[in-house]
């Protein structure tokens, strides 16, 4: 019968209540073909330290919650393969550039804050969009201005691989950055003038230097380091008053429009 391959997980602890300083403890987990490092945690807090802490929801790529530094490298605990990691030893530690609020578990109140902080939604008139008829039409091309920025899920996986946030705790960073971006090339969108307020400081976009790193790390390919470059160019135009204010796009009336004789009404609002 074949031995059972053992892991050797290094595991950085902290419990500000009684400890002092962080400091590492070795966990041996038994491999199985298709653990990842979410499971390995799950077996850890089962079989050896109950008190262990990590946040984890959906257990498959899509909430951002299982974020940690894994190796050295920011990525998510569920979609990280033990396998793929080599060797028969693992480093496991909260994401940097963050206060820790127990073992694995970062204090992401900052970066949401900094995130709402550039309006990450659609601005528009609040009279225009109260009107419930007529829809905003947007070609495929205009969609695939941002379209890969939509892919991000707030993990924070590129703001802690991100060293101008190391040495700048006010940095807005790549996320917020980057979202603001998503919303500035967004066709029906119209509150560019006012995020340029928040992106254009000197906490914003100017303090990239881009080394790429935030790009690298992202789990879901959303190139937040191109997103910011694009975004210095546009602030320098903005600046210089080289691009005409461009209005967005104006809701469309038409037989498109119309319900269909077939489809039901959508239900009434609930708020």
């Amino acid at each position: 019968m074949a031995e059972t391959k053992t892991i050797k997980f290094h595991i950085r602890r902290y419990d500000p209540k009684k400890d002092k300083e962080p400091y590492f403890k070795t966990y041996d987990v038994p491999f199985q073909p298709g653990m990842v490092v979410l499971d390995a945690l799950h077996y850890i807090r089962e079989n050896y330290d109950p008190s262990l802490a990590w946040r984890y929801s959906c257990r498959m790529g899509v909430c951002g919650s299982c974020g940690m530094l894994i190796n050295g490298s920011p990525t998510l605990a569920c979609n990280t393969q033990v396998a793929t990691l080599g060797g028969t030893e693992i480093t496991i530690a909260p994401l940097p550039n963050f206060d820790i609020v127990k073992d694995l578990v970062p204090e992401l109140s900052k970066m949401f804050e900094k995130h709402v902080a550039v309006s990450p939604f659609i601005v528009r008139d609040e009279k225009e969009l109260d009107d419930e008829k007529g829809e905003y039409y947007q070609t495929e091309h205009q969609l695939e201005q941002y379209l890969q920025l939509t892919y991000c899920i707030r993990c924070g996986c590129c703001m802690a691989a991100c060293p101008t946030l190391a040495t700048d705790p006010d940095y807005l960073g790549p996320m917020p950055l980057s979202q603001a971006h998503r919303y500035n090339v967004d066709t029906r969108d119209g509150g560019r003038k006012t995020r340029n307020e928040k992106t254009g400081s000197s906490h914003g976009a100017f303090k990239c230097h881009f080394a790429g790193e935030c790009s690298r790390v992202c789990p879901k390919g959303a190139d937040p380091a191109k997103a910011i470059q694009h975004m210095k160019r546009q602030l320098v135009f903005d600046f210089l008053h080289l691009i005409k204010n461009q209005k967005p796009c104006e809701k469309q009336h038409g037989p498109g429009n119309e319900p269909k004789k077939d489809v039901p009404p959508a239900p009434p609002y609930t708020v």
